[in-house]
Order: structure tokens, then sequence, then C-alpha cells
């Protein structure tokens, strides 16, 4: 081959590569921060940590996420779970390890004590976990990097009491009698 053609064909193959590099470039799923995330850190870090020693992560009032939940009996005894959020997205599993204003993931604590982590709105709660009497059901969301979101200093939150009337659940873990939910909005 020549050295003019030559020319021409790696000019060429340079300008595909090129244009290949701006088309995988150009969206921010491509980036990772997918659906209109942000690739700067939302917030601001404080010094507060919540029980496992995760810090807090400052955001204003006007853009900050919102959570209620909502629990409910079911007819074979545990509990149906229903987040409400605002100005919030569940991320995936697999997500980056990043905090994107808005996204994240809630976690469920029963009493204070960690249940769960939630990547969607709804969750059943086994009855085992909430025997006879009151107890706070509460749900906290944080971000992908597992930290929590926070306004004036405190956890993005909602806690709802629930109250299991029936007897302590048999060795088998199951519940008899009856019980009631409660909600508690953003």
């Amino acid at each position: 081959m020549s050295s003019w053609t030559r020319g021409p064909l790696t000019a060429l193959a340079v300008c595909l590569l090129l244009l290949a590099g701006a088309v995988g470039c150009g969206s921010g799923a491509a980036r990772g921060h997918g659906e209109g995330g942000s690739a700067a850190p939302a917030g601001k870090l404080l010094d507060h940590t919540d029980e496992a020693g995760r810090r807090y992560r400052e955001v204003g009032r006007e853009s900050a996420p919102e959570v209620g939940v909502e629990v409910q009996p079911d007819a074979g005894g545990g509990w149906d779970l229903r987040l409400t959020v605002r100005r919030f997205r569940f991320s995936p599993a697999g997500t980056a390890a990043r905090a994107v204003a808005g996204r994240g993931l809630a976690h469920l604590l029963v009493d204070g004590r960690l249940v769960c982590r939630l990547r969607t709105p709804e969750y059943h709660l086994a009855a085992r976990l909430v025997p006879r009497g009151t107890h706070h059901v509460t749900a906290r969301l944080y971000a992908d990097d597992e930290t929590v979101w926070a306004v004036n200093g405190k956890p993005v939150q909602s806690t709802a009491d629930v109250t299991s009337s029936g007897p302590e659940p048999d060795a088998n873990g199951s519940p008899a009698g009856g019980a009631s939910g409660a909600s508690s909005g953003p």
C-alpha cells in the first residue's frame, strides 16, 4: 500500500475512534450518574453520625428528600410496609457508592435495630420482628455512599408506631391474635 493511501485511511480511523469516544461519553448513564444524577457531591458532610457511625449529609430543606411510612397487618400475621417518598428515588442494587442528590436507599429499623436495607418502597415485615406490644418502625433515607440524608442536623426519616395485640409468637415464630398498624407521612 502506498503512503498516499495510508494517510487518508489513518485519518479515517482516528476520526472514527474520536466519534465513538464522543458517543460513549455523552450520557449520564454511561458515566454512572444515571437518570439525571449529578456528578458533584450532594450536600455537606457533618460530624454527626447514626448508631452505626455513618455520617450525616446535610441538604437544604427545599431540596431535601422526604419519607413517610405506612404499616398495615396482613392476613398471614406479618406486616405490609409501604414508603412514600418525595424528591427521592431508590437506586438499584450495584449502584456506585457515591452521594447523588435525591438518590439512595432506606434503612428499615424496628425499635432502633436495623432490619433491612430497602431499594424499593414496599416490604413485608415478618411477625417475629414485631412481637406483642407497641413498636417503632422507622424508615431512614441514606445516600448510596451510606451517608444519612439530613436536614438541620437531623436524619431524614419517618416513624410509625405499630401495636401487636396478639400473644407472643410460638416456637415456630407464628403469631396469634390481632394487630393494628399506623402511618406517618412526610
